[in-house]
């Protein structure tokens, strides 16, 4: 079931949104090559708690961590550990807050120290597909045509795009109704309505679309070993209008030159 929201629910989702956006700011200072993502991890929990949320991942269905952190060819839910972050290394760092019962998620693909121009185009292709899924996110369209926009860009730039996971709905729930997958045909799927708060998030790989879970059940890597990029907004439709309610701009400003 698809649960809108009243302004009071956007407004509170969006202090979630506020929140997450700047622990991933807070995040963004510590990443340089010999980080451990334990480490990533431990500083992240402690902001979102010092700041008056909860890490809404930590202990979900049995996630272990505050933070979903994807190196290189890890798609989504990778766990932290030991690993200590090296140069040319892209690292994804998706997470999710909860303020006041209403939960905020974002995700940003962060390069560490000098990565390939490859590795950077793909950054990019990904990135650019999430404003141009978000575009497509307009009241009295479907949820088709956000998968599509960002389906056949990232698409024909020849990369590879991942059908098992997906965006979705979110507010009081992290997972909430409708499902938003990175692919599909305009047209189709549930209406997009006002009241609706979305998390769209393209995650593409530079090879072929095709991925391995493990044993564990969440941990998720490109069949091919080669790298993937994920990004991710919270967006909601009110007043006939989309409003992206998470920022990159906290991370925008530690980043410098080096933000993508």
């Amino acid at each position: 079931m698809i649960y809108l929201k009243t302004p009071e629910e956007i407004s509170k989702t969006a202090d979630a949104c506020r929140l997450v956006s700047q622990t991933l700011g807070e995040v963004a200072k510590w990443m340089t090559p010999g980080v451990t993502t334990n480490k990533l991890d431990s500083i992240a929990r402690e902001f979102i708690r010092d700041n008056g949320g909860q890490p809404a991942c930590l202990g979900y269905g049995g996630f272990p961590a505050t933070l979903c952190i994807e190196v290189n060819e890890t798609v989504v839910h990778g766990f932290p550990s030991n690993y200590a972050l090296r140069e040319g290394d892209i690292v994804g760092i998706d997470t999710v807050v909860e303020l006041d019962g209403f939960n905020g998620d974002m995700c940003y693909t962060f390069p560490i120290g000098e990565i390939a121009p490859e590795v950077m185009a793909l950054c990019q292709t990904t990135k650019e597909s999430l404003y141009r899924g978000i575009s497509a996110c307009r009241e009295g369209k479907r949820i088709g045509d956000i998968s599509n926009a960002v389906q056949t860009y990232c698409e024909s730039r020849g990369y590879g795009v991942v059908r098992e996971m997906c965006g979705h709905g979110i507010g009081r729930k992290m997972h909430e109704d409708p499902e938003i997958p990175n692919y599909g045909r305009r047209g189709t799927g549930p209406v997009i309505k006002n009241g609706m708060c979305l998390c769209i998030e393209p995650m593409i790989n530079m090879g072929s679309k095709n991925i391995v879970i493990s044993e564990d059940g969440w941990q998720c890597r490109t069949k091919d070993r080669k790298p993937s990029a994920h990004y991710e907004h919270t967006v909601a439709i009110h007043g006939g209008k989309t409003e992206i309610l998470t920022t990159f701009d906290y991370i925008q400003e530690v980043l410098g030159d080096r933000f993508i």
